[in-house]
């Protein structure tokens, strides 16, 4: 048995850093303050431009709904630099405060870890309250403090075999000891952050992280620069939260995630039953935040949608999994909507091919999904070649172009 303390911070409370080196100084269009409500935002029912600032969004600018939704509005980003050093960051601010809620400041925690066999206990401490909870974990054979195997952590269950049959660990978190899926506000994060106006899906991705901090304290038998976080249908969408989160994910994996994660809330009827903004929140209010519900019924004037969570986790990789027989969730929306979209910021951006797809048959979180996405994962962590092609979109046909119309106007490539 080992135990270690230490102070967190890897995780992300801040917006991303730039990713690239700056020659200047970027002046950047500052967000507005206070920010708006859904009467100051334009109705757009085509997902909204991810290159232009929220300052410039605003009805209040004079600039019409069309040309905001088409690209032509004026103040939208020009360069890579920009996108990291301005837009970026403010994506993220943007989501938190409409969406997920803050997520607290990983840099005020502190982290103790004992190891067990198989078994992390994990206890956080910040403003004098503690909130614990365990992990387990499952190296594949050879794995070693010399030869560490990257990890997946997941929430839910996954198909363990093929991954540790291909290298790579499994690491799970009791998602409910956490956080209950539940307006309950108890658990190892409500205990630290009861009173916070945050969704439960931000305490799961912060059960994420902090299953991350014990494994990079107490297992050197993985490699902490090879992540990958998963989950299926609500847990989906939490993982998605904890990609978004913490730039140490490498490759994000959110099954079957729906409205709430990569499902469009502007095209949520394209399959599925249906999930949109209203029925989400008012069956699960407590995923997200209050902000988000003054938002109901007025989802087109969301200053973004589903491929905004996408492109804000640039350029590290992300993979969605959507099965085309799931009843639930709105996978063609996500297939031919939400993905496209998305590719075409990580295009212009250089790392295409670090955003892909997997369409496959079969139902609502159906196991298959994680042998559908190992090849992509291996190529993350490995360089592996596939001959799987992540760009497909199925037996969903053609991406539905009209619904991202800013594409056609995207600033000139670097």
């Amino acid at each position: 048995m080992r135990s270690l303390v230490f102070l967190a911070s890897g995780a992300l409370a801040t917006p991303l850093l730039p990713i690239e080196p700056r020659q200047n100084a970027t002046t950047c269009t500052p967000l507005p303050s206070p920010f708006p409500t859904w009467q100051q935002l334009p109705t757009i029912s085509s997902l909204p431009d991810p290159f232009l600032p929220l300052a410039n969004m605003l009805t209040a600018t004079g600039t019409s709904a069309k040309d905001i939704a088409e690209g032509r509005a004026p103040g939208r980003i020009k360069t890579r630099e920009e996108w990291y050093a301005c837009q970026q960051p403010q994506l993220l601010t943007l989501l938190q405060e409409y969406q997920f809620g803050y997520y607290p400041d990983p840099t005020q925690e502190k982290v103790e870890t004992t190891r067990s066999g198989t078994t992390l206990n994990i206890a956080v401490t910040a403003g004098g309250k503690t909130g614990r909870f365990r992990a387990t974990i499952t190296l594949p054979s050879g794995a070693s403090k010399d030869k560490p195997a990257p990890v997946v952590i997941n929430i839910g269950g996954m198909q363990n075999a093929p991954y540790l049959s291909a290298g790579i660990a499994v690491a799970q978190f009791d998602y409910t000891s956490v956080a209950p899926d539940s307006n309950s506000k108890t658990g190892a994060f409500w205990s630290v952050y009861q009173g916070r106006d945050v969704g439960t899906l931000v305490a799961w991705a912060w059960g994420f992280h902090r299953t991350l901090d014990g494994i990079n304290a107490t297992v050197p038998e993985i490699d902490p620069t090879r992540v990958g976080v998963t989950g299926c249908s609500r847990l989906g969408k939490a993982a998605l939260a904890a990609g978004l989160f913490d730039k140490r994910i490498t490759v994000t994996m959110p099954m079957s995630s729906g409205v709430q994660g990569l499902g469009p809330y502007r095209y949520a009827g394209l399959s599925g039953q249906g999930e949109n903004l209203e029925n989400s929140k008012s069956g699960a209010g407590w995923w997200s935040n209050s902000k988000l519900g003054t938002f109901v019924n007025h989802a087109p004037n969301l200053p973004f949608d589903a491929h905004t969570i996408a492109a804000a986790i640039a350029p590290r990789a992300l993979i969605p999994d959507q099965g085309t027989g799931d009843q639930f969730v709105d996978s063609k929306g996500t297939s031919i909507v939400m993905y496209p979209a998305a590719k075409a910021v990580y295009d212009w951006l250089g790392v295409g091919d670090k955003l892909g797809l997997s369409v496959r048959s079969g139902g609502h979180c159906d196991m298959s999904g994680f042998t559908s996405v190992l090849p992509f994962v291996q190529k993350q962590f490995f360089g592996t070649a596939t001959t799987k092609d992540y760009t497909s979109t199925g037996s969903y046909g053609a991406p539905m172009a009209s619904a991202f119309p800013w594409a056609t106007a995207a600033p000139p490539k670097a």
